[in-house]
């Protein structure tokens, strides 16, 4: 990751971002705008029951 995305992605972390907007350092179109252009990432999603369950099958066997 470049410098400059990396600089990105910390301004628009959750964490900040909301107080970053309200101190005006950015904007809520700045935010709006960073949303709409991440990628869907749903197809990679899990979640711990999910994970722990396999792992056990995969023990088991």
């Amino acid at each position: 990751m470049i410098l400059s995305a990396a600089l990105k992605n910390k301004l628009m972390d959750v964490r900040l971002r909301d107080k970053l907007v309200a101190e005006g350092k950015i904007t809520k179109e700045e935010v709006a705008q960073y949303m709409s252009e991440l990628s869907d990432e749903t197809s990679n999603a899990t979640d711990t029951l999910t994970v722990e369950t396999e792992r056990k099958a995969a023990l088991e066997q």
